[in-house]
Parts: C-alpha cells; sequence; structure tokens
C-alpha cells in the first residue's frame, strides 16, 4: 500500500512540475564557513534583535514578508528576502501595507536578491524599482512520492514539500543557495496556542509578529481565516509541521546543518541551538 500511495504522489507531482514549474535559480556552492540566519517574523525575533545582534549581523540574513516594514529592516540590512503568498503581489491597491512594503523596499540602500515565485516574476518586476534588487524565481509546486526522486526534483529546484508557510521555501532556498549551515530565528509557530473558536463558531487565529501589526493588517488576517473550519486550520498546521520533517530528511542526505534558534518554537523537525 505505501509503494502504491507513493506511486501516486510521485506521479501527481510530476504532472504538477510539468504544468506549473519554471526554470529557477542556480544552484551555488559557498565555503564552508557560511552561514545563513533565517529570520522568521515571530515575536521571539524582538529578544533575538535587543540581545544578539552582532551575532546576527555575523552571518548571511534573509528576511521574509512584511520585515521591510519594520523599523529594524535598515538596521538588519539582508542580503536576501523571500516573498512567497500571492497577496504580496495581488494586493497593491486592497491593503496599505503591501503598498508600503514596496515603498521600503524601493528605498533600500542596501544590495539584496529577492526571491519570489515564478508565476509572479513579471509582477515583480513591475513592482520593483530599486537596481540595488535583484529579482530571482522560484518553483513553490508541491513535490511528494519517492524519497528519492523527491529529493532530485528538489535539487532541480522545481518543487518543495508542500508550502503552507513563508519559512519551508526560504529553508530551500537556502539549500539551493549552497549554505551548509542554516539557523532559524523567530520561527515561533505558536499558532496553536492563539487558536481559538469564538460563540458565533468563527475560527480565530492570532498571528503575533515581532512587530505591531496595523489594525488593518490584523483584520485582513481575521478575514481569510472566514469560511474556514477549525479542522481545515488544524489540517494546515499539521502540513506545514510535517513539511518541516521532510526538509530535514532531505537536508541530512544533502549534508546541510538546520538548527532552531527560536526559544520556545514548536517546530519539532530540528535541533536546537542558540545564538
Amino acid at each position: 500500500m505505501k509503494f502504491i500511495s507513493h506511486l501516486g504522489a510521485t506521479a501527481a507531482s510530476l504532472g504538477k512540475i510539468l504544468l506549473l514549474s519554471r526554470k529557477p535559480f542556480g544552484r551555488r556552492k559557498r565555503p564552508e564557513t557560511d552561514r545563513l540566519i533565517i529570520l522568521g517574523n515571530g515575536p521571539s525575533l524582538r529578544a533575538a534583535i535587543d540581545h544578539n545582534l552582532p551575532e546576527l549581523m555575523n552571518a548571511y540574513r534573509l528576511a521574509v514578508n512584511f520585515a521591510a516594514n519594520a523599523p529594524e529592516f535598515s538596521t538588519l540590512r539582508p542580503q536576501y528576502y523571500v516573498l512567497a503568498d500571492g497577496h504580496f503581489f495581488r494586493g497593491l491597491r486592497s491593503d496599505n501595507n503591501v503598498a508600503r512594503l514596496y515603498d521600503n523596499l524601493n528605498s533600500a540602500t542596501h544590495e539584496m536578491t529577492l526571491f519570489v515565485p515564478a508565476k509572479f516574476m513579471s509582477a515583480a518586476r513591475s513592482l520593483i524599482s530599486n537596481k540595488l534588487i535583484n529579482l530571482s524565481p522560484f518553483n513553490l509546486t508541491p513535490v511528494e512520492g519517492f524519497p528519492g526522486v523527491t529529493a532530485t526534483l528538489f535539487d532541480l529546484g522545481l518543487g518543495m514539500p508542500r508550502p503552507r508557510n513563508v519559512l519551508i521555501p526560504s529553508i530551500m532556498i537556502g539549500i539551493r543557495l549552497g549554505f551548509r549551515h542554516i539557523i532559524l530565528c523567530g520561527a515561533d509557530h505558536t499558532w496553536s496556542r492563539t487558536l481559538g473558536v469564538d460563540d458565533e463558531n468563527r475560527v480565530i487565529s492570532v498571528q503575533p509578529h515581532f512587530y505591531k501589526d496595523t489594525a488593518s493588517e490584523q483584520k485582513r488576517v481575521n478575514t481569510e481565516y472566514e469560511g474556514y473550519h477549525l479542522h481545515d486550520i488544524l489540517k494546515s498546521l499539521y502540513i506545514a509541521f510535517r513539511s518541516y520533517h521532510e526538509i530535514a530528511a532531505y537536508a541530512s542526505r544533502r549534508g546541510v546543518s538546520i538548527l532552531n534558534a527560536t526559544p520556545g518554537s514548536m517546530i519539532d523537525a530540528f535541533p536546537r541551538c542558540s545564538l
């Protein structure tokens, strides 16, 4: 039964790649001493910035999502940035936070590579005018099936474990960039602690960040949960945490060390460390 399941998943993944995947950025090699710190936007990043800034600045840094809207962006000056959600490419007119994000990215004064899903590359080119920012495509195509086949597809950059949140593609991009040592900060993932259902049976999810969300962003997040049931959200969380274990297995096969330096993180796939 497991063989049949893997066979079906592999066939489905290959079909998705044929339909959805495009040529990604090329694989790279880096010195063994190079480290990449992925800066998640979880609340614990606040303490890391306040108490471990020299350690953060002593490695390559990758930021995600609305990080450029935080005052600390000009201090952290990440060399890499990842946007994965389609909202960042479709919400410019409806979301002031997205408009502000591009204003801040286009005002950045340091060189940076911005990774965007391949299907949104044309939209990104029209939104980014900063000559210091290099746009680079990646594929969000979910890949499952026989481990040997999926590892090869990951190597080729044609897909990744199911990307339920931006940290998943960020780690896969870090591996493809050639980093052998990747450290996660601000990857709290404590959503299950803030998940609830109100008296009208609406699912409520509070997703705190190291910066303060605007009222409009809080409203947008709450709106996104409209129409979803609790089991839908729990299934999504299950897929996300499973993807981390798939990444851990792939990284181990490729000799890549991934460590989680996020105090209290609920990701159980990677060994813990401190900055």
